[in-house]
């Protein structure tokens, strides 16, 4: 009942990226030409886990989905989801927080030092 309700909860986005994310791994291990057998052993996961990964499942753990970019080699992906070079809304954000004008503080102005 607790996991039906977090399910609903999710943004439409949110499921959608999921999907695509599931799908994108899919493919990936489809190209490496992988059983899902193998990779759910070497991810120490099952094929029932494997399997709702890639149907973008929201119930599964991010470090199942971790295990599983590891095993397929593009756990590089991983680290930039959240890096600040690409949060464009947070850096203009940041931005507008800058000050106008900078001040010297009085000691310095008149060349005093404490």
């Amino acid at each position: 009942m607790r996991r039906l309700r977090f399910l609903n909860a999710l943004p439409i986005p949110a499921r959608k990226a999921l999907k695509k994310l599931g799908a994108d791994l899919r493919d990936a291990r489809l190209r490496r030409r992988l059983p899902m057998a193998l990779v759910a052993e070497r991810a120490f996961f099952n094929r029932k886990t494997l399997r709702k990964i890639e149907n973008g499942d929201a119930g599964v753990s991010m470090g199942a989905y971790a295990c599983l970019l590891f095993v397929l080699g593009m756990t590089e992906r991983l680290k930039d989801i959240a890096d600040a070079r690409f949060d464009g809304v947070g850096l203009s954000l940041e931005e507008e927080r800058l000050p106008k004008r900078i001040r010297a503080r009085k000691k310095e102005r008149f060349g005093t030092r404490a």
